[in-house]
C-alpha cells in the first residue's frame, strides 16, 4: 500500500512538473490559441468558383488583402487567404476559388474602418477578379 502511494505521488509530481515547464507543447499552444481566438469576429470574403471567371491570387495576396488589412489597424488580429483546391464531394466543382478572412476584435470598429474605404476596396476588385464575393460575418466560438 505504501509503495502504491509513493509511486502515485511520484507520477503526479512528474506530470505536474512536466506540464508546468513545457509551455512549448503543441497541445498547450493549440488550446491557448483556441482560447485567444474565441469571441473574435471573423469576416469571410468568399469567391464562388465558376467556369470562365478570373482570379489573380498573387495580386489578391500581395496587394488587395494587405491594403484592406491596413484599414483595420489595431482591431485586426490576423488575416488568412485560402486557395480552393477541390470540393468535399468527389467529381464536383469546388464551391469557392478563394476565401479571404479577417479576424477582428470588434465588429463596430471593423465597420467603422471599412465604411469610409468601401469604394476604394470595391474598385480594386477589377484588378484581380470578375467574381462578385459573398461575405459572411461570424463569431468564432472555438
Amino acid at each position: 500500500m505504501k509503495i502504491k502511494l509513493i509511486v502515485s505521488l511520484l507520477l503526479l509530481t512528474i506530470c505536474y512538473t512536466g506540464l508546468s515547464q513545457d509551455n512549448s507543447s503543441p497541445i498547450i499552444k493549440n488550446r491557448s490559441s483556441a482560447v485567444a481566438e474565441k469571441s473574435l469576429i471573423k469576416v469571410s470574403i468568399m469567391y464562388p468558383f465558376s467556369e470562365n471567371t478570373e482570379f489573380d491570387m498573387e495580386y489578391y495576396e500581395t496587394k488587395h488583402m494587405p491594403m484592406v488589412a491596413g484599414y483595420l489597424d489595431s482591431n485586426l488580429v490576423k488575416y488568412t487567404i485560402e486557395k480552393g483546391l477541390a470540393s468535399g464531394i468527389p467529381n464536383t466543382p469546388l464551391p469557392f476559388i478563394a476565401i479571404g478572412s479577417f479576424y477582428v476584435k470588434n465588429l463596430s470598429e471593423y465597420q467603422a474602418s471599412i465604411g469610409p474605404n468601401i469604394d476604394t476596396i470595391r474598385s480594386d476588385f477589377s484588378n484581380y477578379t470578375d467574381i462578385r464575393p459573398i461575405i459572411l460575418v461570424s463569431e468564432v466560438v472555438r
